[in-house]
């Protein structure tokens, strides 16, 4: 403690800053307690319940924080079990969700019992590619389209520089997008049971190098990533084309079981299906249209440490309904779930476990297997929690779901403590 305290007076003198603690302690853990002493001294704040945590940040620090001062902690609710008719995942699975919106576990829930006994959700990947898009500055339109034709004659040349920086990771496809005399070219890679963001960016530098190395005429690299990507923001490319796993999740709900488990009717569901979901988000001019898909996808990447930015493109997606005789049929498609098992926040404690709930945990055998399987789980709970917001919907029962699981449970648990 005395040298944090020397440290604390060197601070508050502005003889220190706060980011270099690491380096003048040799621990990271004693860096976060000393940046923990400084700010309840400075602010006046306790901070006792950020610093409660099992994290080592001998371990996390620069690959995963910096400036570590303890940690925070979300309730973790599971939902299942919910079957899965996957080419990957199959059999019945729980799911963790970690959440502090009342009501929403006990919602997907009830969406994960329909779905189950209508027989499960059938879940297949369209396609799955991690993509970064370079942007390259040449003086013309004629110098692009010559650039252009150059990198597709060369590229093998630059698939090979890929295997330079990854073992999982390999170039799949290239393809360019001109705007006057700059070229975008949108690379498409292979990356594993990694999500595989850092992954292509290692990758896309080394081949915008190779090319302004390489290439004969005029180009040079205005940006590593030209937003073509597009990365951590709502774009029509990816919802088009799609980014990361390309995921459709189905079922077909039994009259039975969506008058018994879902308390509404076939028919009431998909009205409001396609009045709220569909004609309601065309007309706000919603990039997607479902009832909440973001709850979900946001609840299942804060449980298994997937990158939380990435909920704006991964929680992209159109919830579609039929009727099907006297019965039900309802999909989603996720065209930009970007998720991994490898890499990233899934190597912290917490979130391995989470994971291991669902049997995906690390790298699978072969590489990409788990990753995929993952993706198959997370799209049929979407799948299921998108049902059940909507039979809620069509029943009247929005409001008091939330008055019962969210602002009031904590009132009527006081109440009935009051009465004993």
């Amino acid at each position: 403690m005395e040298k944090i305290d020397e440290v604390l007076e060197r601070i508050e003198k502005g003889e220190l800053s706060l980011s270099r603690l690491e380096k003048e302690l040799g621990s990271p853990n004693l860096a976060a307690l000393a940046r923990r002493a400084y700010l309840e001294k400075t602010l006046g704040v306790s901070l006792s319940a950020i610093a409660s945590t099992i994290l080592d940040f001998e371990e996390l620090y620069g690959r995963n924080i910096e400036n570590p001062i303890g940690a925070v902690q979300i309730p973790v609710g599971i939902v299942g079990p919910l079957r899965v008719n996957g080419e990957y995942a199959r059999g019945d699975f729980y799911v963790p969700l970690a959440t502090t919106e009342g009501a929403l576990v006990a919602s997907v829930n009830r969406g994960v019992k329909a779905v189950t006994q209508s027989g499960g959700a059938t879940v297949r990947i369209v396609k799955d590619h991690m993509t970064r898009a370079p942007l390259l500055w040449t003086p013309s339109i004629v110098e692009a389209l010559k650039l252009e034709e150059w990198i597709r004659e060369h590229q093998e040349e630059l698939k090979a520089r890929v295997g330079e920086v990854t073992r999982h990771g390999r170039l799949v496809e290239i393809q360019p997008f001109t705007i006057g005399n700059l070229l975008w070219i949108r690379l498409y890679y292979k990356t594993g049971d990694a999500m595989g963001m850092n992954m292509a960016t290692i990758a896309s530098d080394r081949i915008c190098k190779h090319i302004t190395e390489n290439y004969p005429g005029e180009a040079s690299c205005v940006a590593l990533s030209g937003n073509m990507c597009s990365d951590k923001k709502p774009a029509i490319i990816n919802r088009l084309l799609g980014r990361g796993k390309y995921v459709v999740a189905e079922a077909l709900i039994p009259r039975r079981v969506a008058e018994k488990v879902l308390k509404a009717s076939p028919e009431a569901i998909d009205y409001v299906n396609r009045a709220k979901n569909l004609l309601g988000s065309a007309a706000a001019g919603s990039p997607s249209y479902n009832a909440h898909i973001a709850n979900i996808v946001a609840a299942v990447f804060l449980a298994t440490g997937q990158d939380e930015a990435q909920v704006v493109e991964s929680s992209m997606g159109f919830t579609w309904t039929e009727l099907r005789g006297e019965d039900l049929y309802i999909s989603v498609t996720l065209p930009s779930l970007e998720v991994g098992t490898v890499g990233g926040g899934t190597r912290l404690p917490t979130q391995r476990e989470a994971l291991s709930i669902m049997g995906v945990a690390g790298g699978g055998d072969p590489p990409g297997v788990n990753a995929l399987k993952f993706a198959e789980i997370l799209a049929a709970t979407v799948l299921a929690g998108e049902l059940n917001l909507t039979a809620a919907i069509a029943a009247g029962h929005l409001a008091s779901a939330h008055i019962q699981y969210g602002r009031g449970a904590a009132k009527q648990r006081k109440e009935a403590r009051q009465e004993h």
